[in-house]
């Protein structure tokens, strides 16, 4: 494992396999770089994958100095970690979270990029409860107070479900992701900490639609994280694009992925 440093701050990342491509790979809310050793398997021996762990997750570290992220202090660590490699030029891969700091990576480097893979990412259209989560003032702190004591939460939740007001599917994601206080403030730190981490959505589009960029979007056809309605108004802005929609979730999504890329690989127009 390899670390960039900026003062107090880390970035954790893994180097996986020895190909001539550079891939920088950023995974989901609860995942580390790790999640990648199968996807980097698929890609051999094309790429060299270098899995970054997303602050919070794994071996990164955010310092309070950092909080909340800004996209020129993620910039700086990714610009740090092509130095170290001497990168000059990459293709990015992101899955669900890790959309955002895919994102980010392509608005300073897009002249840089090759190809954009993004995985049921966010960042083109968030949730609700996630506004609500990182909107400043009291609502904020309602919702620390629900990571703290959640038990009406999730009563509630129960009752929007029962009501058919909330997806299942969504309702335990939610279970999974916060059913103990070390991964509900995993979700709190996260949630706020990236707060910054927004975008105008009509100018990625312009930047994609002026490049020669190959960029494919995969998503899960029973997905209520990132479902592929929510990503149709972007999809139809782009010039071109390759599409996969996979019979699967949002959890596992990543791995569904790596077993697509591996039956069809030849196939597809890239990758």
């Amino acid at each position: 494992m390899s670390i960039i440093r900026l003062q107090t701050s880390k970035l954790h990342y893994r180097k996986l396999g020895n190909g001539p491509r550079a891939l920088l790979a950023f995974h989901g809310y609860g995942q580390e770089g790790h999640y990648f050793d199968v996807m980097a398997r698929t890609l051999q021996p094309d790429y060299t994958v270098y899995a970054v762990d997303l602050f919070f997750h794994g071996g990164s570290t955010l310092s309070k100095a950092d909080q909340p992220l800004t996209k020129t202090r993620l910039q700086e660590f990714v610009q740090a970690l092509l130095e170290k490699e001497k990168i000059e030029r990459f293709s990015v891969m992101a899955f669900s979270m890790g959309g955002k700091f895919a994102l980010a990576t392509l608005e300073k480097f897009h002249g840089q990029m090759d190809e954009l893979y993004l995985i049921a990412p966010d960042g083109i259209k968030t949730h609700l409860l996630y506004n609500i989560a990182t909107y400043p003032g009291w609502l904020q702190g309602l919702f620390k107070r629900i990571v703290l004591r959640p038990t009406r939460f999730f009563q509630t939740l129960g009752w929007l479900e029962r009501k058919r007001v909330v997806d299942s599917g969504l309702v335990k994601f939610a279970n999974w992701q916060m059913n103990s206080q070390e991964k509900r403030l995993r979700v709190y730190r996260s949630w706020t900490a990236f707060r910054n981490l927004t975008f105008d959505i009509r100018n990625v589009v312009k930047l994609l639609n002026q490049s020669e960029m190959e960029v494919t979007v995969f998503l899960g056809k029973y997905d209520q994280i990132i479902s592929p309605k929510r990503l149709e108004v972007f999809l139809k802005a782009l010039r071109k694009h390759n599409l996969v929609i996979l019979n699967a979730g949002h959890t596992h999504l990543l791995y569904d992925v790596a077993s697509w890329l591996k039956n069809h690989r030849r196939s597809a127009k890239n990758l």
